[in-house]
């Protein structure tokens, strides 16, 4: 391995070593997940993941990192641009890296993540179009990065075993093969039969042999850096292409023909510290910093190996964070130590002209050449492998239909064979080539893509502002993401401009063909959640059936009836939206017929003032009905467009509180409270902001609304607008004491109140109306959290704390129960405090007004609710588990007003300090349409005096575990 080894092969020979982030794990061939989350669980069961931080991420990352640059490049990089720009360009090499580091620890910590690594996380989080155009790049970049390997194992092989080409006869005893260009196809051919055959065989061999690569290349770094301490000066022979002068007629200057290893000498480091770039001696091309600069920046590459390993690491979440960023920084202190070591003792002669010095001052010669030849071997195999999963998983996707349905095949013991066949047979076909050159560049800048596909897919997340995209790494922001982008875009075009500007255009050509062709997938489409939250003006591309859970938002209807007095329950929802719809609706009563024309036209002015007033980012919808009821249903089916529809009604709570006029002119609050009589005119001088209706002066047991015509919303109606929205599978939140909410004064507490200063948000995520049943993980409970999660996250609620409180009874498991709902959090990835709350006592009352029969009756329908007067133990009916939970069923209305004024107390009485607000859950109304007023009334006991209060009942899934 001397002196006719190009560059090139030094050049970019890492870049490649991505192969090793493809690496399978020990013991098992790597496939696909199956399609639905359910079956990735239980595939995940079956194949339980075992490898640990270091040997999962760790080492893979390492070995990809390191191969055979730490040896062949150091010298090259200090040599031509000093270790002052040595040391520069490491910085920003690694700058650029650590912002894709940085993205793919996001979106690896975001939920579950199964194999398949990079293309993985681009898929699933861009989507097929963007996923299945990188996947088809990183496979080529695999398959031309395995012949690259190849090739550049040969040269190393020829170089030190070949007989010279010159004519000029063997110099060494060991130079016995013949040389030339069929000859290293040749040798290439048989090195990539043997990858072939470790590939059929099982990619569990290499998996195995990797700790032993990885204890190898160590052992060499090791001596290498004894070396320097060990080695006497001495003086070295420089190679012969090294000194040939390339001035015609000897003309030129005079190329010396040794160099000198120093030692540890001052005069040594100072004639190293400056640039000094020169022409390189094997490709005779003069080096700048921008050429010198892209060869040592592959060397960089490679960090995206532990998130490969992803399907096999006992705790991705953790593991590939810190195992990657250790490596990262291992390596980091490695090259800049070597850098140094290398200027201190080494002269700018021996750095320029012998690229293959290490192995020259090394205490034994041959350590050097068989750490180059044991990674760069290791390096094609896994490169092979790596390509075939590829290939195996955009075949198991089914992205390109059947043009690779023969990749899906498999053995019996689930190696894809036909996908390492057609790898290897690319792989053959790129040998013909017999150049580094062409190779290099393209697998580089494939890589470079790559990673900055990864930035992207975190920035999408990041600026789709999804509630479901919180991952627990959080040491990133979209400048770290843009910064990823622009770092691996310029040096993409710093390597080569014409081979990145193919490259991306490729992309975009499969892109738009997987876009046509692909069959719509279940992984969830970014755009969509791009789209809703960027411009309202591209709703017709919003698709209602490319809707998927992780990008579900509120969307929310808040029925106002008289902004007057809703502002702070209108400032609160605009909280709670998350970047969603949000519509304010307002019924009023009439009949069109009746009417000369659209009374709300005129309407429309004061309440768009009102929104521009409050800041806030919401829509106006009014509609004109014969009740309230039928209006509600109107906004409910009209409202919204495409995909953006509400899915949660907000209504105010019914009770008889008084409300408060939070929008009324200090300037004129006198005259309106002494002169009603001229009300009507000092409105027609106000603002459009103030010509809303007066409120009530009277108490008409209706917080929801009293419009202007003088009619009043009834109980029953009002139950009966709970009743509708369900059937329309709407979420429903009802809220109350949110009259006097003023959410400054919230956020910004007394420093001397009992709390300090400190925010608090209280969640009950059970249904205390049905004290049988404690149910945390009904879809109405994880409803109730994503909702107060979303609080959480809204930038002037994030130092609020969550406290989730968690009812238990005598004799069950307290400390399993927390735990239970501790590591359900955990998945979730919700930050709270679980309180548990003893109710033996007020569960005591309950079941004394139920008597036997309350003990005995699991469940009862509403049909024998009307039936029957009194309980009778003789019958007994089965309901499915989720509709009882959620339904309102015959022993509730039994409750007591003992048993939910005791709850109520129990409510307040863990409230110390008081929380800002509360989320408590609603049941569902009763299906007797004659127990509204009773149900009514219960909600009512339940919230008394509990401060603003949101009873919630969800209807539909809204939080997944999933990536």
């Amino acid at each position: 391995m001397t002196e006719r080894t190009p560059l090139l092969h030094y050049r970019l020979s890492t870049s490649v070593n991505e192969s090793e982030q493809r690496s399978p794990p020990a013991g098992q061939v790597p496939e696909r997940h199956p399609g639905s989350p359910r079956q990735r669980s239980t595939h995940q069961r079956q194949q339980p993941k075992k490898l640990s931080t270091f040997f999962g991420v760790v080492i893979p990352t390492l070995l990809s990192m390191f191969s055979v640059v730490v040896f062949l490049r150091i010298g090259f990089v200090v040599g031509q641009s000093g270790l002052y720009q040595a040391i520069a360009m490491f910085l920003v090499a690694y700058f650029i890296i650590c912002m894709t580091v940085l993205s793919v620890c996001a979106i690896s910590t975001n939920g579950a993540l199964d194999a398949g690594g990079a293309y993985y996380m681009i898929s699933r989080a861009l989507g097929p179009e963007f996923g299945g155009s990188i996947g088809i790049m990183f496979f080529l970049a695999n398959v031309c990065g395995s012949a690259l390997y190849v090739l550049g194992l040969v040269e190393a092989i020829v170089g030190t075993f070949g007989v010279p080409e010159d004519g000029t006869g063997a110099t060494s005893p060991y130079q016995v093969l013949p040389s030339g260009y069929w000859w290293s196809l040749l040798y290439g051919t048989a090195v990539a039969l043997l990858c072939l055959l470790v590939c059929l065989v099982g990619a569990h061999i290499y998996a195995k042999a990797t700790f032993i690569i990885f204890l190898v290349v160590m052992f060499v770094l090791g001596t290498i850096f004894v070396s320097f301490f060990a080695v006497w000066p001495h003086t070295i022979i420089l190679p012969r292409s090294a000194t040939h002068n390339p001035a015609v007629n000897g003309t030129g200057p005079v190329v010396p023909t040794t160099a000198n290893f120093t030692g540890f000498k001052l005069d040594t480091l100072l004639g190293n510290l400056w640039a000094d770039y020169t022409v390189d001696y094997t490709t005779e091309t003069m080096m700048t910093f921008a050429t010198v600069f892209a060869v040592m920046f592959n060397g960089c590459t490679g960090i995206m190996a532990g998130s490969n390993m992803s399907g096999d690491l006992k705790s991705p979440s953790s593991s590939i964070p810190r195992g990657t960023i250790t490596a990262v920084i291992f390596t980091f202190i490695i090259y800049n130590l070597l850098s140094v070591l290398v200027a201190c003792s080494c002269d700018r002669v021996l750095l320029q002209r012998d690229y293959s010095f290490l192995r020259d001052i090394n205490i034994w010669h041959p350590f050097v050449t068989i750490g180059v030849y044991s990674s760069t071997l290791s390096a094609a195999m896994s490169n092979l492998i790596g390509a075939s999963r590829i290939l195996y998983a955009l075949a198991r996707d089914d992205l390109f239909g059947k043009v690779l349905s023969p990749a899906k095949k498999t053995s019996q013991s689930g190696n894809p064979w036909v996908s390492v066949l057609i790898s290897w047979f690319l792989v053959q076909l790129v040998l013909f080539s017999g150049k580094l050159n062409t190779i290099a560049s393209i697998v580089t800048i494939f890589f470079l893509l790559v990673y900055a596909a990864v930035d992207l897919a975190c920035l999408a997340l990041e600026w789709a502002s999804a509630p479901n995209f919180r991952p627990t790494f959080r040491y990133f922001t979209w400048h770290t993401c843009v910064l990823g982008i622009v770092g691996c875009a310029v040096m993409m075009f710093l390597i080569n401009a014409i081979y990145a500007s193919a490259s991306i255009a490729f992309m975009l050509l499969l892109l738009l063909l997987i876009h046509y062709l692909s069959p719509t997938s279940s992984w969830g489409y970014i755009s969509q959640a791009l789209i809703f939250h960027q411009v309202r003006k591209y709703l017709l591309m919003l698709d209602v059936r490319k809707d998927h859970v992780k990008f579900w938002r509120p969307q929310v209807l808040l029925m106002v009836s008289n902004p007057r007095s809703s502002v702070g329950l209108i400032t609160f929802i605009n909280d709670i939206k998350k970047s969603g719809l949000y519509v304010l609706g307002h019924v009023q009563l009439g009949d069109l017929n009746t009417l000369p024309s659209d009374p709300l036209q005129s309407q429309y002015d004061s309440w768009l003032s009102l929104v521009d007033h409050l800041n806030i980012k919401s829509f106006v919808n009014l509609t004109l009905a014969d009740s309230v009821r039928h209006g509600v249903q109107h906004l409910l089916f009209i409202s919204g467009l495409g995909g953006m529809r509400p899915n949660t009604l907000v209504l105010g709570f019914y009770d008889n509180c008084l409300p408060k006029d939070k929008l009324v002119d200090p300037s004129m609050s006198t005259s309106q409270s002494t002169d009603p009589s001229g009300l009507s005119q000092e409105l027609e001088q106000q603002p459009p902001l103030f010509h809303f209706a007066p409120l009530r002066r009277a108490i008409d047991r209706q917080d929801y609304g009293e419009f202007g015509d003088g009619k009043v919303l009834g109980s029953q109606e009002y139950v009966a607008i709970i009743a509708d929205a369900m059937k329309m599978l709407k979420n429903v939140v009802l809220a109350r004491y949110f009259n006097n909410f003023d959410r400054t004064q919230v956020l910004s507490p007394p420093s001397s109140s009992p709390g300090k200063g400190a925010v608090y948000v209280d969640v009950w995520p059970v249904n205390l109306l049905r004290p049988d049943s404690c149910s945390y993980v009904d879809t109405c409970s994880l409803f109730l959290l994503q909702l107060a999660c979303i609080l959480n996250m809204v930038r002037a609620w994030k130092k609020a704390t969550l406290r989730l409180f968690l009812c238990v009874e005598e004799g069950r498991s307290v400390r399993g129960s927390e735990e239970k709902l501790g590591q359900l959090l955990k998945e979730l990835r919700i930050k709270a405090r679980i309180y548990p709350v003893p109710w033996d006592q007020q569960v005591a009352l309950h079941w004394q007004r139920q008597g036997k029969w309350g003990k005995k009756q699991q469940s009862q329908t509403p049909d024998t609710i009307k039936e029957e007067t009194k309980p009778r133990p003789d019958e007994e009916e089965e309901e499915n588990d989720e509709d009882y939970v959620n339904s309102f069923p015959s022993n509730t209305m039994r409750l007591s007003d003992d048993y939910l004024s005791a709850v109520n107390k129990l409510i307040l009485d863990q409230a110390r300090p008081p929380p800002a607000v509360r989320f408590l859950y609603l049941p569902r109304p009763p299906a007797d349409t004659h127990r509204y007023a009773t149900y009514l009334h219960q909600l009512e006991l339940l919230t008394r005096d509990l401060g603003p209060t949101l009873l919630i009942h969800g209807v539909t899934p809204v939080i997944t575990t999933d990536l």
